[in-house]
């Protein structure tokens, strides 16, 4: 069985002292049974939102990390970096990181490697925009951004990636994908994961989703087959919203 995912990205927020504070007042409101959760905050808050997060039992994150160890790299940090900080998870391709800076394909799948190389799980993120939505171009979008980043990789590491499927046109919108084709999207990234690997290895995925997710919608995204749960934005920066709705998941995933 997959466990179920709830991935909070809080993007460029938060000081380290509120950051400190989101953490400890989420965990007193959290149900007892609830899915995995990981806190990916600003890299300056790692160290002290990390130490917070072990002791209440939540996952950390990174936002992005470059695919070098080390080097001339201005302004970059590295996968060696993030696991000294026991960093558990990294974000990779987000829809702002390809928009805002220009990321490609190939990086990200240099990316995803240099993570499992380092023991830190991706979430890759993949996702079309409205222009490509409108000209059905959804699926060859998806297909070449998950086949791209896969490339080449062990299955095993592959069953232990967490993907996020996010509509680039959803991100901060208010305006969510439908339950239908979002599940419709993660069915077809599960196919493709299958015929690059095997069955087995696709069975073993966790798909997100991502994109104007908050605590009024989530029950109907936990409900859909292929998802296992959701990277969440701007509802993930308010300690109560966020709990609410991981507590909302929880009721529908452990039905």
């Amino acid at each position: 069985m997959r466990i179920p995912l709830i991935a909070a990205n809080w993007k460029m927020h938060k000081k380290q002292s509120e950051a400190v504070q989101f953490v400890e007042q989420c965990a007193g409101l959290l149900a007892a049974l609830k899915p995995e959760i990981v806190i990916c905050p600003a890299f300056t808050l790692l160290a002290a939102v990390g130490e917070t997060c072990r002791r209440y039992g939540l996952r950390l994150g990174a936002q992005n990390m470059f695919w070098e160890t080390a080097g001339a790299f201005t302004g970059e940090v590295s996968p060696l970096m993030l696991k000294d900080l026991q960093v558990d998870y990294v974000i990779i391709g987000h829809s702002e990181r390809r928009r805002l800076f220009g990321e490609t394909d190939r990086q990200v799948a240099q990316k995803i490697k240099a993570a499992y190389q380092h023991k830190i799980t991706p979430i890759l993120c993949v996702g079309e925009t409205l222009e490509q939505r409108q000209a059905r171009q959804t699926m060859a979008v998806i297909t070449e951004q998950v086949s791209t980043a896969l490339k080449g990789l062990d299955p095993a590491d592959v069953s232990k990636i967490v993907i996020a499927y996010e509509p680039v046109w959803a991100i901060g919108s208010g305006l969510a994908a439908t339950v239908v084709d979002a599940g419709t999207v993660a069915a077809r990234i599960r196919t493709i994961v299958s015929e690059q690997f095997s069955m087995q290895t696709a069975r073993e995925v966790r798909i997100l989703y991502g994109g104007s997710v908050n605590r009024d919608n989530i029950a109907e995204f936990m409900q859909a087959a292929e998802l296992d749960g959701a990277l969440v934005g701007g509802a993930s920066l308010e300690a109560s919203t966020f709990a609410s709705l991981v507590n909302t998941a929880a009721e529908v995933a452990f039905l």
